[in-house]
This record gives structure tokens, C-alpha cells and sequence, in this order.
């Protein structure tokens, strides 16, 4: 007899999850963060061509699964200004593998009157508290390719990029752009060297803000505000201090479809509602989501995602 109906998760496994969102849910309660509930089937999706939808019918209507709450939570924000955040499912298609499951749980928090630098040091709690002992690692960008590729990733061409990763990478590079050099050097180089415990690294190119602020640096560099946060060399968390301004969320929209149509994926239009509440006054903001199902994996030591859910997609 097969035994996949049972779930994949341990009774530790469980109990640990549970002890988790009760941890989480106080912090926030203690700091006066309200927990909300947003829609998780929705008319629109994310424009971003490297997150695909799983779509669904509605009233006999095309709608999605969303990908996050970002932007329900972002259209709350500006009617009703105050910290929230939310802790729930989330779907994004095609993605399973040992750190993957197309759906999974994320935990995304939006604090007024913060930037991304302070938005850091409370992800630094929310981890500490199921891991107190765990070391705290800070970096830019541009530090971070500096310190291990003597390389400053703003600068550099795609010729650059493309030398350097040829000496770690067999890759036909026909077609590959400046950022997909970067990040095939993050993937394969720099991620796999990053130091025990929680590392965050800040101020990306300004070429993949996706929703963050685009400011100069210390040197006049623009840079997206934006950080990732990586759990013993895991990506966690993926924060921004907050693009605020409708016209400028339009033309990035706009860019993401033309670049989804170069790929040959299918089209998503762009969030109206989103753009209007952003014309009406997002306050002043940072968010980040959380991989929940991630963190559970360093907290229990588990190797694979399933060890930490009760069924994953195979068994869903």
C-alpha cells in the first residue's frame, strides 16, 4: 500500500512550525505590527519575467495565485497607513527542488518611517529568534564582488563579467546580459562562499531595483535600496526601501513586459490598482518577505523542503 498520503514533515517538524508563527506573531504584537489577511487569488500578477503565475478560474474569469502580498498589502498601506504584515501561503509555478515548492509560506512585513538599512536589523531579530546564537554578516554589492573578485560589479562590462565568470563557469554566453553575469556569478561563485550565519547584502545595481528606490551611494553610484538575506549560504529574505512614486512603478511595469515578451513568456498586465494606490500616497516604507519554509529548514537542520512541510506538491 502506498504511504503518500501521510505528510513528509516529522511531528518536529510540525511542533517546530507552530512554535515558530507564535514566536513571530508576538514579536510583531509586542512592536504594535498589525497582522492582516490579504486576497490570495487576485485579477493580477507580478510583471516580474522570472516569476511565473499559476493561474485559475474565477467567475469564469482569468485570475492568479499570488506570488506574494506585496501588492495588496502595499494598496492597505496606502489607505490605511500603519506597520503590517502578513504570514501565510504564497504559489509561484515551476519551482520545486530541495529549497523549492510551488507552494510555500512567506512571511512579509511592511514598517513605516523605516529604510532598508533599519528594516535589516529586524530581520536580524525575527531569525535571532528561533536562532539566538546566530552570527550577523553585513556587505554591499559592491564590497561583496570586491572582497572576492577584486571586481566592482557597477562598473564592469558584460565582456568583464563574462572573463572572470569563465574561470569558475562552462557556459555558452550567446545572449547573456550584464545582469545575468551577475547573478550567474552570485549563484555559482560568490553564494557558496558566503560565511556562516545570517548575511545580508545591500545596495544592488540600480538595474534590478524591481520595487526598491534607486539613490546614490556613498560615491555618487546609483544603487537599488534593496537587500537579500542569506541564512548559512540560503537565500531568506529579499527587502526594499520602497519605490513610492506611481510614474516611476509604471515605467519599470513596462520594462519588465517588453523584457517577458523577449523571452517569449506570456504577457501580464501591469496592477492598476497598485499604480493607483501609489498615485493616492504609499507612505514612506520598507518591506521584506521571509522564507518561513526556510528558516524552518536551518532551524530543525533538515536537507530538503519537504522535511519541513506537511505536503508538498507531490503529495498535495
Amino acid at each position: 500500500m502506498s504511504d503518500d498520503y501521510a505528510p513528509t514533515a516529522t511531528p518536529d517538524a510540525l511542533e517546530a512550525r507552530a512554535h515558530l508563527y507564535q514566536q513571530v506573531r508576538l514579536f510583531f504584537a509586542t512592536r504594535n505590527v498589525l497582522e492582516v489577511e490579504v486576497p490570495l487569488l487576485s485579477a493580477r500578477f507580478v510583471t516580474d519575467p522570472f516569476i511565473q503565475p499559476i493561474i485559475a478560474r474565477r467567475n469564469d474569469q482569468c485570475a492568479y495565485l499570488q506570488s506574494s502580498p506585496e501588492y495588496a498589502l502595499k494598496r492597505l498601506l496606502a489607505a490605511v497607513p500603519r506597520c503590517v504584515y502578513s504570514l501565510g501561503k504564497a504559489f509561484r509555478d515551476g519551482e520545486n527542488s530541495t529549497r523549492h515548492n510551488s507552494e510555500f509560506t512567506l512571511l512579509e512585513w511592511y514598517r513605516l518611517g523605516m529604510d532598508d538599512r533599519a528594516l535589516m536589523g529586524e530581520v536580524a531579530e525575527v531569525v535571532a529568534l528561533a536562532m539566538p546564537d546566530v552570527a550577523i554578516n553585513y556587505s554591499s554589492y559592491q564590497q561583496w564582488f570586491i572582497d572576492e573578485l577584486e571586481l566592482n560589479p557597477h562598473l564592469a562590462t558584460a565582456s568583464e563579467l563574462a572573463t572572470v565568470a569563465s574561470r569558475f563557469i562552462e557556459i555558452n554566453g550567446t545572449g547573456l546580459s550584464r545582469d545575468d553575469w551577475l547573478d550567474l556569478l552570485i549563484t555559482h561563485v560568490l553564494e557558496p562562499r558566503l560565511p556562516p550565519g545570517l548575511t545580508f547584502i545591500y545596495d544592488y545595481p540600480a538595474s534590478q531595483a524591481a520595487l526598491a528606490r534607486i539613490v546614490p551611494d556613498e560615491t555618487g553610484q546609483p544603487v537599488a535600496r534593496r537587500f537579500e538575506a542569506f541564512l548559512n549560504g540560503m537565500e531568506l529574505a529579499n527587502g526594499y526601501w520602497e519605490l513610492t512614486d506611481a510614474h516611476e512603478l509604471t515605467q519599470r511595469f513596462a520594462a519588465d513586459r517588453a523584457k517577458r515578451q523577449a523571452l517569449g513568456l506570456p504577457d501580464v498586465r501591469a496592477d492598476e490598482r497598485l499604480l493607483a494606490a501609489l498615485e493616492a500616497g504609499l507612505p514612506a516604507c520598507a518591506g521584506v518577505a521571509l522564507g518561513v519554509d526556510r528558516l524552518l529548514m536551518h532551524i530543525l537542520g533538515a536537507t530538503s523542503i519537504e522535511q519541513v512541510l506537511t505536503f508538498p506538491t507531490a503529495r498535495a
